[in-house]
């Protein structure tokens, strides 16, 4: 009985092969809209959109902005998300004939980026701390 519930979790949580396919679609448009706004290329900084995930009804679209070299990350995602409505009927433009709906956008800081330099810096400090300790034990 535990088996089937557990199962179903991972059926519900699994991505539709729709999903995956709307998802897709409206990274690729909305990296050309971003592109084609100058939304790409802000104070000498990158913005790039990263991941998309559409929910089951396809409704609401979770899209993970990407901030490269942005002195204010979070300022420039709240102008991003200003513009929403905006951005949507850009979308909309482009997607009419492939969605009956354009899902709701809702933008997100995507900070793996970050996550990853500060592992980086982490195992860098450990491994220098290893050599240390290690010249120490052979003196």
């Amino acid at each position: 009985m535990q088996d089937d519930g557990f199962r179903l979790t991972l059926l519900i949580m699994e991505e539709s092969k729709r999903q995956k396919q709307v998802a897709k679609l409206i990274l690729e448009e909305m990296s050309a809209i971003f592109q084609r706004e100058g939304m790409n290329i802000v104070d000498g900084g990158m913005i790039s959109i990263s991941k998309v995930v559409v929910t089951p009804d396809l409704l609401e679209a979770r899209i993970y902005v990407s901030f490269f070299q942005i002195k204010d990350p979070e300022a420039m995602l709240h102008k991003i998300v200003d513009r929403t409505s905006e951005w949507r009927k850009f979308l909309g433009l482009k997607v009419k004939n492939q969605l009956r709906r354009v899902p709701e956008l809702q933008f997100y800081n995507d900070d793996t980026l970050d996550y990853v330099a500060k592992m980086d810096e982490i195992f860098k400090k450990i491994n220098e701390e290893r050599d240390q300790t290690k010249t120490e034990t052979e003196q």
